[in-house]
């Protein structure tokens, strides 16, 4: 039997116009956890989608060899039946079925033609233990968090007898404590010999987990590492990825922070469909001109609920407080109030509320600010082409034009077409939660760069993210959320990751 249990040789696959893949190659041991590496754009998720059956045999140039054989895969059911099992950054779970329903969603326990739900929950009970998830299977998976949801999916995955496991930026939308428990199931599922490939942008959960590390660049395999004997490094991966050094991955800014701008007081919102449930509690903070304010907090903090109802209320119901513009208080009761009042809030959720993926780049640039395009009801097409044109350049978006679909770039590219959105509303606060989620190191950089240049005209930014280092690299101070209330604030100079989790995870008074 070979050492290897996945090899593809010299895959080649091209779109109109574009070759997303140009003679890779991977080799994959049996029982290791492999890590791909690589840009935005790179081509790795297009690899994993040929490995895959996504992108069927025909389509592509090459040979693939899985457990000792030639494989020919026309469809995602062949690959799964092979043992290959891949769980997609955008999680296929139906929310309004519950977590047995979709573990055997197409794979039914059944008895004379029947669903047999009482094999279907207990054979789901026993792959929830087996992935550490103390959930009863009847619940709907909608009620989970996406921690819990990345788990039943991998339970899911256990169902089908897999052999290996790909799983595509498996943590992007996960806190530190979620993120600790996929990789320790990773590494159990290894010693029961079962093998992962996993796509991420977190160096650091590679180099804690990974026995070997593919680099893709531009569509070409670049090199492949072992992790142990080739004592890689965050910035060896880095390097591979873009093919020089990046010395600091944040751009040094020297803030020149000005007078108060926005201010919320005592901001209480309650859950939108679960009466007196409390999810922010008398939260209150302030951004002035020209400073870069983070919010830390865990998963179920309730920094993104704080952030949407400020926002036009586009979250919650029971709405209180007050938000103040220049010492002014204002009133925030829809979207179009919040931005005629110069605030501007970028999603996290770029796919499914930033953009609308099946139009064009231009139409996106514009959506938020149509009123400056537009006259007697009619929008000047030829202006707003010029608008899209100035932001594909000003924010180095890759596209050979504006009139590309934005589903089709990548995360990053996607997330500067969120960022130009909102910019052109002129905003004189902007919100942005998990700016760079998602998106590969490079990419992250340039984000970093536009946000200080937002800084720096005067704009009173606010950043919401996970990853601490984050923060703490381009923030000037940051709050801390936990159960929904304000429990500190801390300067730059002096917060440290053990300080800011030390608040993120107790409940103290609000900080006004």
């Amino acid at each position: 039997m070979s050492d290897h249990i996945l090899e593809m040789h010299s895959i080649t696959k091209t779109f109109p116009g574009v070759k997303a893949l140009q003679d890779v190659n991977l080799n994959v041991k049996r029982g290791e956890i492999h890590a791909i590496c690589g840009e935005n754009g790179a081509g790795k998720s297009t690899l994993m989608k040929v490995l895959s059956g996504v992108y069927p045999h025909g389509t592509y140039e090459g040979e693939i060899r899985f457990d000792g054989e030639t494989v020919e895969f026309g469809s995602i059911n062949d690959s799964e039946d092979k043992g290959v099992v891949i769980i997609h950054q955008e999680l296929a779970l139906v929310p309004y079925l519950s977590v047995a329903e979709n573990i055997f969603l197409g794979n039914e326990r059944s008895r004379r033609g029947l669903v047999d739900w009482n094999k279907a929950n207990s054979e789901a009970a026993v792959l929830l233990a087996r992935v550490g998830l103390d959930e009863n299977p009847t619940t709907p998976i909608g009620q989970l968090g996406v921690g819990k949801q990345q788990l039943v999916e991998i339970a899911k995955a256990l169902s089908k007898k897999v052999k290996l496991l790909i799983l595509d930026e498996p943590t992007a939308a996960l806190n530190d404590s979620d993120s600790e428990h996929l990789l320790n199931l990773l590494r159990h599922l290894k010693g029961q010999g079962i093998t992962s490939i996993m796509i991420s942008h977190k160096l650091n959960e590679i180099a804690e987990i990974a026995d070997s590390t593919t680099i893709i660049r531009d569509g070409r395999t670049i090199e492949t590492l072992d992790m142990v004997e080739d004592q890689v490094t965050q910035d060896r991966i880095i390097k591979g990825m873009v093919g020089r050094d990046l010395e600091n991955r944040y751009p040094h800014h020297d803030p020149h922070i000005g007078e108060e701008v926005f201010r919320v007081e005592d901001w209480h919102v309650e859950h939108p469909t679960q009466p007196g449930r409390v999810v922010v509690d008398g939260a209150s903070f302030s951004v002035r001109a020209g400073e870069i304010v983070g919010i830390a907090g865990l998963m179920g903090a309730g920094r993104t609920e704080l952030a949407m109802s400020v926002f036009g209320r586009s979250y919650g119901r029971n709405i209180s407080g007050k938000v103040f513009l220049h010492g002014k208080e204002i009133k925030t009761r829809s979207v179009s109030e919040a931005i005629d009042h110069g605030l501007a809030y970028a999603t996290e959720d770029r796919k499914t509320y930033g953009l609308n993926l099946i139009e064009d780049i231009r139409r996106n640039v514009s959506a938020a600010a149509l009123s400056k395009l537009s006259k007697g009801g009619w929008v000047n097409g030829n202006e707003e082409i010029k608008v899209a044109e100035e932001y594909r350049r000003s924010m180095n978006i890759k596209s050979p034009t504006v009139m590309a679909l934005t589903g089709k770039l990548s995360g990053g590219n996607q997330q500067k077409v969120v960022l130009s959105k909102w910019i052109y509303t002129d905003p004189e606060v902007l919100i942005l939660d998990e700016p760079t989620r998602g998106i590969d190191v490079g990419a992250k950089y340039e984000i970093y760069t536009i946000i200080n240049k937002l800084a720096d005209a005067g704009k009173a930014v606010v950043v919401i993210s996970s990853e601490l280092p984050e923060l703490l690299g381009i923030c000037d101070r940051i709050y801390t959320l936990a159960f929904g209330r304000i429990t500190g604030v801390q300067e730059r100079a002096v917060a440290t990751p053990e300080s800011l989790m030390e608040l993120m995870t107790k409940e103290k008074e609000s900080v006004r």
